[in-house]
């Protein structure tokens, strides 16, 4: 047996009794199809080049509209010494380095100082390109969510998931749910092209994760024919997703009361339909009604990693209303201006959720 053919091995990839033979297509019926997914790589192309012309033709002047506008930033001073200590050593030097790189460029050690400062503000992104990505995502998210909706609202296994499993895996593919399928994996690949070029979160490492164990899930629940259950489970994960977009977008227009108030009802979503809805109906019945092999077991493991990501960003979600139940308490008319901030509380911490 060749290495191509003990990967598609049917024992690995559908319940015992099954075989591919099962899930032969005719003129009327069809089933999942591996190379399907090799659509994806010109689908992340081709939201990639969507993304860049939305972010330039509607939300910058979206965002223009509403208010969204960069400070100016203090011009740095070319100097090949301290910029060779910044790039290769260190955007933050502690006291001892500061006092060595002023003696190697003759500067006083204020000057060299202020000049880190400065230097490290000017990589800081700019407030419209944060407006941007999350107008994008918002679109993105709402668009997918919606149309989940669309696609499974009258399905029998959108509400009973038992039904997911009936006849399992010979289960005709609808072509609107394969082509879905592909968009959404194409979507998260276009994600994880564009993170090293994105604002970079301070959850960047969990993102990475996130992102990994989706596109994992997707691609072995397609070829499994598990696509039934994987709607659902993307149905519920992107319940929330664009509630949180939506909060940053005031945050980032300096409507606080407004982007307070969206951030709660993104709290009470996230926590609902992670904590509660996936891990004891959608992730229960996977469990108890799904037969174990090879791939059940590998799913069920990527499951687990992102339910652990649930719980890490459901713990700062919290962190989150209680800084803001806390805030208000203490407010009075006045209110500081630190929205454009880039170590605000609020943008921290909501953009660690994702």
């Amino acid at each position: 047996m060749g290495l191509s053919e003990g990967f598609w091995h049917h024992e690995h990839w559908l319940p015992p009794g099954a075989t591919w033979e099962d899930m032969k297509e005719s003129a009327d019926v069809h089933y999942p199809q591996p190379q399907d997914l090799l659509f994806c790589i010109p689908g992340a192309l081709l939201l990639i080049i969507i993304r860049c012309i939305f972010e330039r033709t509607v939300a910058l002047p979206l965002g223009r509209r509403l208010g969204v506008s960069d400070k100016l930033r203090p011009k740095v001073q070319p100097n090949a010494t301290l910029e060779g200590f910044y790039v290769l050593l260190g955007r933050t030097p502690k006291e001892k380095d500061l006092i060595s790189v002023a003696k190697q460029s003759d500067l006083p050690v204020k000057k060299v100082e202020t000049w880190f400062r400065h230097r490290r503000a000017q990589d800081r992104p700019r407030l419209t390109k944060k407006f941007c990505e999350a107008s994008w995502r918002f679109a993105s998210y709402f668009t997918l969510f919606f149309s989940e909706l669309a696609l499974l609202y009258d399905k029998p296994w959108f509400l009973d998931h038992t039904v997911c499993w009936l006849g399992f895996p010979q289960q005709p593919l609808p072509p609107a749910l394969g082509w879905f399928y592909l968009l959404e994996l194409s979507f998260y690949c276009s994600l994880v092209a564009t993170l090293p070029f994105d604002v970079k979160r301070k959850d960047f490492k969990e993102q990475i994760i996130h992102h990994i164990a989706t596109i994992t899930l997707i691609f072995v629940s397609y070829c499994a024919n598990l696509i039934r259950f994987g709607m659902i489970v993307m149905l519920v994960h992107d319940a929330s997703d664009y509630i949180l977009e939506l909060a940053k977008m005031l945050h980032y227009t300096k409507r606080e009361q407004a982007c307070e108030a969206v951030f709660i009802v993104f709290a009470v979503v996230f926590v609902i339909s992670r904590l509660v809805v996936f891990p004891l109906i959608t992730y229960y019945y996977f469990v108890t009604k799904f037969p174990l092999f090879l791939i059940s077991c590998l799913i069920n493991a990527f499951l687990m990693v992102l339910q652990l990501l649930h719980i890490f960003w459901s713990y700062l979600i919290i962190q989150m209303i209680f800084g803001i139940i806390l805030r208000d308490a203490k407010r009075k008319d006045a209110r500081s201006d630190t929205e454009e901030s880039d170590g605000s509380e609020a943008e921290d911490l909501a953009a660690s959720t994702e």
